[in-house]
């Protein structure tokens, strides 16, 4: 039921897609879905948090192959390549949720909160192992050239600004 989720609201949109179409999808009956979920709004979290854990899977496949802090940072930049360049791509997930759910207080705006929250983290404890004094000012600003990357390139369908993205983190981390 998840992977029906997952991929007709990545594909279609949150709102649009009716419970009865995950349920066809999943090969089940709305009955059931409920009985697992509950209710569409938690669906719609589990997809995500789902997503999350997905993503956190593929950032530390690609980052552990790093021993130095400042190339686990740039590897981010590789991940957001791979995950938002594949074919179907419409772009972060987590901002397109946000788009669908304007209301803060939302679950769904609290799942993509946390996501967001942890990578900019990530990026901030790996620049203080580092030892970049200004981490947590350079963690904010390489959080901003990564979501306007993942914009850019929904706009652009190319990978391109995720490469650009990542030499401007190159050079912000070199003036450090």
């Amino acid at each position: 039921m998840l992977e029906a989720a997952s991929a007709l609201f990545y594909r279609d949109g949150i709102h649009v897609v009716g419970v009865d179409t995950v349920a066809a999808a999943a090969g089940v009956t709305k009955a059931a879905l409920y009985g697992n979920f509950g209710s569409k709004s938690r669906l719609v979290v589990a997809y995500l948090r789902e997503r999350d854990r997905r993503w956190q899977e593929q950032i530390d496949e690609i980052t552990a192959s790093h021993a130095d802090p400042l190339g686990r940072v740039l590897a981010v930049f590789d991940a957001y390549e791979a995950w938002l360049s594949r074919d179907g791509y419409r772009g972060c997930a987590f901002l397109n949720a946000t788009s669908e759910f304007p209301d803060p207080a939302d679950p769904v705006r609290e799942v993509v909160r946390h996501h967001k929250t942890a990578l900019r983290g990530y990026l901030g404890a790996q620049l203080r192992r580092a030892g970049v004094a200004r981490a947590d000012g350079l963690a904010d600003e390489l959080m901003l050239l990564l979501e306007g990357a993942a914009v850019q390139s929904v706009v652009a369908q190319d990978a391109g600004p995720f490469r650009t993205a990542r030499r401007m983190a190159e050079a912000l981390i070199a003036a450090e």
